[in-house]
């Protein structure tokens, strides 16, 4: 058994963290492409039968819940330090580390204020704050997609419209970013929708489009880019945006396909699927009706649009739910509504469930997740009552299991056996954690007994 109170400890007295857990890794010769002098560890059972994931070695229950998490399935994996001290210490190259690892990765996102030592015997707040935008930026991500229920939204990065000083508007020839007051990168758009549009053709999903281009100058060129990559395919257009964006803005977006690969539409003129494009603010009422309806679509976004858009998808079931019982109880039924809900068919929870995955302009994609509240729980356990007498229930490491599930899914496709392990060894976590939910260290001690470690 690891001492789990002995890392969340180290790790919140400013401690030796490094030194500790490379006690407990193997080194290994593989390292992030660009970086050889990266600090990488290993561990789990590598037999050639599963390709190893990469994991982000972040903060509080990013932390422990997923060395608790690895250790409990003995899955092969790579392991990047990159908690708050050491991007600080490092000046954020343990960033670049993880964002150029050149396998399937797994990323937690963790509060971004927190403060770290100065060196100088003081505190600040982290550099960086919580390193998602330089990671994005080091590791090439240039979209991430977030199923949730019947809807997918892929959401450019960065992608941020809505400037409005005309004169500083235009398009680098050189590197396609659009500039205005921000900077949309073109050739990363350009990429979005490719994806966005592959994903149709793959589903049979609707395709809807959470652009601005009336309003928002950077959102015209994006729309003329999707607009060049829609000529010459099968797909149906039913609502269209009054004006051709391509002709609008041809000499501008002709600059960005000048810097695409020449093979980049090959293979489109075969894609087939309903594409309808609207403004970005039609598309929070869309929502509503997809998700009451059921109606499975793909969502195309910018960053600024995608995040909303994503944020309202998270948040809505909750109050939704709470309608329902509310007419359940004004007409004097005595059902409940969350029973209801999953009875009528409805999958979407209240968004701590909600995956997303980055994907990167090279290399196999990085799957990443947010612990809103991990720093709380974690000091109710460094306090000795995870409970607060009863009033709460402890941290539940479920969704450590759930991505991992996924990440080791993409990354060996096709792998029946891996499935099957992974399905059983999720089965067993449910079981373990039924009826009272076990405190975090006496759940971990269950699960190592209950699960059996991949090729033990």
């Amino acid at each position: 058994m690891l001492d789990l109170m002995k890392i969340a400890r180290t790790e919140a007295d400013g401690g030796d963290l490094q030194g500790l857990l490379a006690n407990l890794f193997d080194p290994t010769d593989m390292r992030p492409n660009g970086y050889p002098d990266a600090i990488v560890w290993q561990g789990g059972n590598h037999d050639d039968k599963v390709n190893a994931v990469a994991h982000s070695l972040t903060d509080a229950y990013a932390l422990i819940g997923t060395i608790a998490a690895i250790d409990v399935l003995g899955l092969p994996y790579y392991a990047v330090p990159m908690w708050s001290q050491i991007r600080h210490d490092l000046k954020l190259e343990p960033l670049s580390w993880f964002g150029n690892m050149p396998v399937t990765s797994i990323k937690w996102s963790t509060a971004g204020d927190a403060y770290v030592n100065d060196g100088q015997g003081g505190k600040v707040v982290v550099m960086g704050k919580s390193g998602n935008a330089p990671l994005r930026t080091q590791a090439g991500v240039y979209c991430n997609v977030r199923p949730y229920g019947p809807i997918t939204v892929v959401r450019c990065m960065p992608c941020l419209p809505y400037s409005q000083d005309r004169p500083k508007f235009d398009v680098s020839a050189e590197t396609g970013i659009i500039h205005s007051e921000m900077n949309t990168p073109g050739v990363q758009m350009a990429y979005a929708g490719r994806l966005f549009l592959k994903m149709v053709n793959d589903t049979g999903r609707i395709g809807r489009v959470a652009f601005k281009p009336t309003q928002a100058m950077e959102d015209g060129i994006n729309a003329g880019l999707l607009t060049w990559m829609l000529e010459g395919t099968k797909f149906n257009i039913g609502r269209k945006w009054a004006v051709n964006a391509y002709d609008e803005h041809k000499e501008r977006v002709d600059r960005i396909v000048a810097l695409l690969p020449s093979d980049f539409r090959d293979g489109m003129e075969n894609w087939t699927g309903q594409i309808e494009q609207h403004i970005s603010d039609t598309n929070y009422g869309l929502l509503l009706w997809d998700l009451i309806e059921q109606q499975d679509c793909i969502v195309l976004a910018t960053d600024l649009d995608g995040d909303r858009l994503t944020d309202l998808l998270a948040d809505v079931s909750d109050p939704l739910r709470a309608f329902g019982q509310r007419v359940l109880d004004h007409v004097g039924k005595n059902g409940k509504m969350d029973s209801l809900w999953s009875e009528m068919g409805y999958t979407t929870g209240n968004g701590r469930d909600m995956t997303s995955v980055m994907h990167r302009m090279d290399g196999p994609p990085i799957h990443e997740q947010t612990l809103g509240s991990a720093d709380a729980m974690l000091l109710r356990l460094l306090d000795g009552d995870e409970s607060m007498g009863g009033t709460k229930r402890p941290y539940d490491p479920r969704i450590h299991f759930v991505l991992i599930r996924d990440a080791y899914l993409d990354a060996n496709p096709g792998n029946t056996e891996l499935a099957n392990w992974l399905n059983a060894a999720l089965s067993t976590f449910d079981d373990v954690y039924a009826g009272d939910r076990p405190g975090f260290l006496d759940g971990y001690m269950k699960l190592k007994d209950a699960i059996k470690p991949w090729g033990a």
